[in-house]
């Protein structure tokens, strides 16, 4: 009795503990769901506000990833207060949230052609960008850091859970504080952002990292500075990346692998208007199929890898294989004109998409080096910003190439495009079949060990 009673009590610790690691994504998610579903459709819609700057304005934060690195190697070298982590994401959590407060009034501003407005727009979205960046990797690395390997592939997914279901709470809520759009109503709806974003942190993240003082801070500080070279952080990175095989690759990884599922992602809902002329409403299930699949595909793994000993590693590799096949099955379906093939494909390419999600942010936890941490999880994220980057560029890109101007028919054309992204999922699930972190951990040592070779003969020259 005393065995069950005990088991009990450590499961309901451990999932209290990963409750709260997960919370802080309601309030990230409101702010992305406040400027994808919201501030887009006002300010293009409404305000007649070039949707070409507001998109440009939209995506900067993919191409602020960088400063994630920066964060990153701050935070490992640098702690406050002997904490690493919580005190860089409440300063980036109270700054992303208190740029909602200003963004109605200059999205009105801009609607009158103001210069200024427009100036200041994409300075808030900038700023929006480097917290989005500092907070990103400040959480990811303190997930890395107090969670078990044997348990991580479960927190993934609960936390990758109310990363899709703080949309939809934010959705709904949207419609409850602001059925209706008036100047007056966007601000109320936006003031509302600092006490959900600093409220859901709060709650998850006060006590959850352990203080490091004495000794222990000493010895941290030191060891941060021992797991990767001196000098700039983005210097340091892209000397790691050149000198360590495996961390290339897994970069390459990441940036392939998260091209290929979001390429679509802009045109999805115009393929099924341009191959089978739907109207809106059906194709408005396209994204809410795709992402049911992906939360099934999620919780489903989660559970299975705490239940049973499959590697990370496997799960990448079936979430990469299954998604090229899901794609695959809708390349085919628009070459075909069968419209019966559409959800199908479009939830199982989810569904494996989900636990791609699983395996890949698990490998990317372990694909780290005590003391550089949040250098590498910075690097990895930078990645997948790219990727997304990139996936929201290209698949317009590829549309005004191929359907816009004429050289394809519409259908001739999803068929490359979807069947691109199945090619990319291949090769993705190619290059992680060549990956170990034992070997990127070992080439990490190798090139350390080099590094400090290498300044041993410049000072014995020196002396």
């Amino acid at each position: 009795m005393m065995s069950i009673l005990t088991i009990a009590k450590r499961f309901s610790l451990g999932a209290f503990k990963t409750f709260r690691l997960a919370l802080p994504k309601l309030g990230v998610g409101r702010t992305f769901a406040l400027l994808t579903i919201d501030f887009n459709r006002i300010a293009i819609v409404e305000l007649n506000i070039a949707a070409a700057a507001v998109t440009a304005m939209l995506a900067m934060h993919y191409f602020l990833s960088p400063f994630q690195v920066i964060s990153g190697r701050l935070a490992d070298k640098h702690p406050i207060f002997g904490l690493r982590r919580t005190p860089f994401l409440f300063i980036s959590c109270i700054t992303a949230s208190l740029v909602f407060l200003a963004l109605p009034s200059t999205v009105h501003a801009m609607a009158t052609g103001s210069l200024l407005a427009y100036a200041a727009g994409f300075g808030l979205l900038a700023v929006f960008g480097v917290s989005i960046a500092f907070m990103g990797d400040a959480h990811h690395s303190l997930i890395a850091e107090v969670t078990a390997p044997e348990s991580r592939g479960g927190v993934i997914s609960v936390v990758w859970t109310f990363t899709i279901l703080s949309t939809i709470i934010a959705a709904v809520v949207m419609n409850i504080v602001r059925p209706e759009y008036t100047p007056e109503a966007m601000q109320t709806l936006y003031n509302l952002t600092p006490f959900i974003v600093i409220g859901s942190m709060f709650l998850g993240m006060i006590g959850m990292e352990p203080r490091l003082t004495g000794e222990a801070l000493a010895a941290s500080i030191e060891k941060s500075r021992a797991a990767a070279p001196e000098g700039n952080p983005i210097s340091v990175a892209i000397t790691l990346l050149r000198k360590n095989k495996m961390a290339r690759s897994f970069f390459a990884f990441v940036f392939v692998a998260i091209l290929s599922i979001f390429l679509q992602d802009n045109i999805l809902e115009v393929f099924g208007a341009e191959v089978f002329g739907m109207d809106v409403t059906e194709t408005t299930s396209f994204q809410p199929t795709w992402g049911g699949g992906v939360l099934i595909g999620m919780i489903l793994m989660g559970i299975f890898s705490v239940v049973f000993p499959i590697s990370k590693r496997t799960i990448t590799l079936i979430g990469c294989l299954g998604t090229a096949v899901g794609m695959a099955a809708l390349a085919v379906a628009a070459l075909m004109q069968t419209e019966s093939m559409v959800t199908p494909a479009l939830f199982g390419m989810g569904f494996f998409t989900g636990f791609f999600n699983v395996g890949a942010l698990s490998m990317m936890m372990d694909m780290t080096i005590e003391g550089a941490t949040g250098l590498y999880m910075g690097l990895w994220g930078m990645a997948q910003a790219f990727g997304n980057g990139t996936a929201s560029f290209g698949g317009g890109l590829l549309h005004t190439m191929l359907i816009e101007s004429g050289l394809l028919t519409p259908a001739a054309a999803y068929f490359g495009i979807f069947g691109l992204e199945a090619l990319g999922m291949v090769t993705a699930a190619a290059i992680m079949w060549r990956l170990s972190v034992k070997g990127f951990r070992q080439q990490h040592e190798a090139t350390l060990n080099r590094a400090d070779a290498l300044r041993a003969m410049e000072a014995g020259r020196a002396a």
